[in-house]
C-alpha cells in the first residue's frame, strides 16, 4: 500500500484531510488495479470466474463437490495433468487433493493384466466415491480398470519378555536282558532296576 506524506510545512488539521482523502482514493485505485491479478489465484478468485479457470484447465465440477474441493482441483490442474498415468504420480495427486494415502497395485498374479487395484481405507471410500471416480477417470492410465480395495487398519501388541530357561533332553529305554529302565540324562545315566 501506498503510504502519502505531504510536506511539512502544509501541516495542519486541514491538511490531514486532505491527506486522508487522497490516501483512501489510492487505496481504492490500487485495490482496482490488483483485481484482475487476484483473478488469476484459484483460491481467492470469484465463483464466476473460478468456473472460467475450471474450463481453461479441463475441471468439471461434479454434482455435491464443495467450493473449497473444487478451487484445490482448479488450483493443482496442471500438476495433476503433469502427474497423470504414473503410479508415483497418482499417489503425489491423491495426497493433493486431500485423499490421503493410498498404494496401488498393478499387474498381478491371478488377476487380467489391465486391472489396476487401488488400497484405500473405509473412510477415504465413503467421503469421497464421486471424487475418487473423477480422479480415476481424468487422471488414471488409458485403458486400463480401477478396482477399489480397502485396508483396515488393525491394531496391534507385542510383548517382550526375556527367556533364559535351560533345555534338558531325557531318554528313558527299556534294557530286556538286564531287565531294568535306563534313562539317560544329559549329564549322568540313570539306571533303575
Amino acid at each position: 500500500m501506498l503510504k502519502l506524506s505531504l510536506p511539512f510545512w502544509l501541516a495542519g488539521p486541514e491538511l490531514a484531510k486532505l491527506r486522508r482523502a487522497a490516501q483512501s482514493w489510492w487505496d481504492k485505485a490500487e485495490n482496482w488495479l490488483r483485481w484482475p491479478l487476484l483473478q488469476l489465484d484459484a483460491e481467492t478468485c470469484h465463483l464466476s470466474v473460478l468456473e472460467l479457470l475450471a474450463w481453461q484447465r479441463d475441471i468439471t465440477r461434479f454434482q455435491g463437490e464443495s467450493e473449497s474441493l473444487f478451487r484445490l482441483r482448479v488450483r493443482h490442474a496442471f500438476s495433476n495433468a503433469v502427474d497423470a498415468g504414473s503410479t508415483a504420480g497418482m499417489v503425489r495427486i491423491f495426497q493433493r487433493l486431500g485423499v490421503g494415502y493410498v498404494e496401488i497395485e498393478e499387474r498381478m498374479d491371478s488377476v487380467d493384466w489391465d486391472v489396476v487395484r487401488l488400497h484405500l481405507t473405509d473412510s477415504q471410500l465413503t467421503q469421497s466415491p464421486v471424487l475418487l471416480r473423477v480422479l480415476t477417470q481424468q487422471y488414471g492410465r488409458t485403458c486400463r480398470r480401477y478396482d477399489f480395495a480397502t485396508i483396515t487398519p488393525v491394531g496391534m501388541n507385542v510383548a517382550l519378555a526375556d527367556f533364559n530357561d535351560d533345555q534338558l533332553t531325557l531318554v528313558a529305554s527299556l534294557d530286556e536282558r538286564a531287565g531294568r529302565l535306563v534313562a539317560i540324562n544329559e549329564l549322568a545315566v540313570v539306571a533303575s532296576l
